[in-house]
């Protein structure tokens, strides 16, 4: 567990922490250079997204439901929005549990249960208490799988947010490596992995734009 805490000048998106572990680069192109483009994917969760935070409040029974809430750790130095977040009552007291939706299904990494463990340790830090599962929902299944915030899953959480930080802090994106998640990019234009991820291509291209 890291003993840093962070500034306020010092926080990054929470969301950065899925981007470097679905590729340094897209993290480094996003949070470096600023560069975005949209695409089918990021569209369709774009739209999920705008819709969940703008539902506002609602209550069930026993579980009070909150809607785009504003995330900060700066024993993380993260920042950030929750899609929601459930307050379960047990006893007299109102227990957090973080929801995040996905449009697609469940992916082989961790990303997505890194960024949704985030928003657990963030709320933790906020409300000053302890919160042990949370849940993913994806729009392909339409199905809600639930996470447990073990010690493992908190262990690679702090040390993704700490790789961010190191990557952001040092200012330099790394070199492209074309793979197959490379097709789902919406920065893949813009990446140009096949183009610059080759030795001697690179300048081969440029070449080729000059003569044209």
């Amino acid at each position: 567990m890291t003993n840093k805490t962070y500034t306020e000048d010092d926080l990054i998106q929470l969301s950065a922490l899925q981007h470097i572990i679905f590729c340094e680069r897209q993290c480094a192109l996003i949070h470096i250079e600023q560069l975005w483009s949209e695409n089918l994917f990021t569209a369709e969760g774009r739209i999920m997204h705008d819709k969940v935070d703008t539902a506002g409040q609602d209550k069930r029974r026993d579980i009070r439901i909150e809607y785009g809430v504003p995330l900060r750790s700066l024993r993380l130095g993260l920042i950030g929005k929750a899609d929601v977040v459930e307050f379960h009552r047990q006893g007299a007291n109102w227990h957090p549990f973080p929801v995040e939706y996905k449009r697609g299904k469940p992916k082989k990494d961790n990303c997505d249960k890194v960024q949704l463990c985030a928003q657990a340790i963030c709320l933790e830090e906020m409300l000053n208490c302890n919160i042990s599962e949370g849940a993913l929902f994806y729009g392909t299944t339409r199905r809600r799988e639930d996470v447990t915030f073990d010690t493992a899953l908190r262990t690679e959480t702090e040390e993704t947010a700490k790789k961010v930080h190191e990557l952001i802090s040092a200012g330099i994106t790394p070199k492209p490596e074309y793979s197959k998640k490379c097709k789902s990019c919406s920065l893949v234009q813009m990446c140009m992995p096949k183009t610059c991820g080759k030795k001697g291509k690179a300048s081969a291209y440029l070449l080729k734009m000059t003569e044209s």
